[in-house]
């Protein structure tokens, strides 16, 4: 049985967190990029993190942050993996002794199989909508055909979704694992309880259909 790993990116409270992990999710995500709305200091998430069970992945959003900022974060904050949202190449992602995966802003022209070949030491790829200036959080669905092909890296889904369109999604591209920010939010970084449970609700609802599809073939 294929179940969707779940990630609530974005969290900036033990509340928050701990909501998240009852409701289901396998991964809660920090944002240490300063111009968001949604960033945490390393001693705001180092709180977070006291606050998650065992066996929730704990997720690190950087942005063309420098090695040595990042070094300092990790040594303050025990993170399970990385996520790159810049233009980090696959050296600089490799070199932090973490798993990690690597966000592509998707647009038509993205040459998604050559960039998977570039980042294939990652653990997946994370595709999620372009817009000009913004690295993330756009709140913005992208045109899901453009990763309609199979791809060599597990793929991660993020950009725009939420509880109305995430089943849509898991049942077109079944990905390895969605991240959803703003769509379970009543305003940034300010989670809402009720439109996680209810997004989680939606992913477990497709998973199921699509199981049940694969039982019957």
């Amino acid at each position: 049985m294929t179940q969707t790993r779940i990630k609530i990116c974005g969290i900036t409270s033990a509340a928050d967190a701990r909501s998240a992990v009852e409701l289901g999710a396998d991964a809660i995500g920090l944002v240490f990029y300063p111009p968001s709305p949604r960033a945490v200091t390393p001693e705001r998430a180092l709180s977070i993190i006291e606050a998650v069970p065992p066996f929730v992945t704990t997720v690190a959003l950087f942005v063309d942050e420098s090695a040595a900022q990042i070094g300092r974060v990790l040594e303050a904050v025990p993170v399970d993996m990385l996520q790159f949202h810049g233009a980090e190449s696959a050296t600089f992602c490799a070199q932090f002794k973490r798993p990690w995966i690597k966000a592509v802003r998707m647009r038509p022209g993205t040459e998604l199989a050559a960039l998977c070949r570039e980042y294939r030491a990652g653990r997946g790829i994370l595709l999620d909508s372009w817009q000009e200036g913004v690295p993330g959080g756009t709140g913005t669905v992208f045109d899901w055909n453009l990763a309609a092909n199979p791809l060599p890296l597990p793929l991660v889904l993020a950009g725009g979704l939420n509880e109305h369109n995430v089943g849509a999604a898991v049942a077109r591209l079944r990905p390895a694992a969605v991240d959803v920010s703003g769509g379970v939010e009543r305003a940034p970084g300010d989670k809402d309880r009720e439109k996680i449970r209810r997004f989680i609700a939606a992913v477990r609802s497709a998973d199921a259909l699509a199981n049940g599809a694969t039982d019957d073939q």
